[in-house]
């Protein structure tokens, strides 16, 4: 049976989850509740893993993951998740990619299974064509691989931007839907790696 102090540790974990789309470290959790021993914070973490609310890989620093097994504390409905956004995208020429935390979207259930989303804000106008502004942000579904004409986010030279994957023989094309832009022409050789596929966007009114 847990105590008092378990249950809040198990409520603070799903509450920053839910905030910033990862689970806390033991530092930030030590922190938190005022526990200046890392082993006074283990402590609680194996008695949560014990009764099946959460589980726990200790080769990461934020290797919790809460549990379906433990009852309904323990089970989140996939709406509460978010979705991290990880910085900013070109939608112009390439500007170097942002690799740290944001804020989170909460997708709704609009983009189904959640794992391996991540989010990025658009700067620029190179997109418009297909309905995608400035200060949109495109869902992207992490995968290295794409289909001929597909909206990716790919990475030139540590350099990322969204665009439309055209691949021609030896070369590859990163196509804008802007007529006042020119493709990004990748040669052979080039450091080029798809982070994603887009699979949608958000955008508020009013901005």
């Amino acid at each position: 049976m847990l105590n008092d102090k378990a249950r809040e540790i198990l409520e603070f974990i799903r509450d920053f989850v839910r905030r910033r789309g990862m689970p806390p470290t033991i530092r930030e959790i030590g922190e938190h509740f005022s526990i200046r021993s890392t082993n006074g914070v283990r402590y609680h973490l194996e008695a949560l893993e014990d009764a099946g609310f959460i589980r726990r890989n200790k080769k990461i620093s934020r290797g919790l993951e809460l549990a379906e097994t433990g009852g309904a504390v323990a089970t989140m409905d996939e709406g509460e998740f978010g979705i991290p956004v990880l910085g900013r995208v070109a939608a112009g020429a390439p500007i170097l990619a942002e690799q740290n935390f944001d804020s989170t979207i909460e997708p709704n259930r609009f983009f189904g299974d959640l794992k391996g989303l991540f989010a990025l804000k658009v700067r620029g106008d190179s997109m418009i064509e297909a309905g995608i502004l400035e200060g949109d942000y495109v869902v992207v579904r992490s995968q290295e691989r794409a289909s001929p004409g597909e909206m990716v986010v790919a990475l030139v030279d540590d350099e990322a931007t969204v665009k439309y994957y055209r691949p021609r023989g030896s070369r590859i094309e990163l196509e804008p839907a802007n007529e006042r832009y020119q493709p990004i022409v990748v040669e052979r050789g080039a450091e080029f790696r798809i982070l994603g596929v887009v699979k949608g966007i958000i955008r508020t009114v009013g901005r």
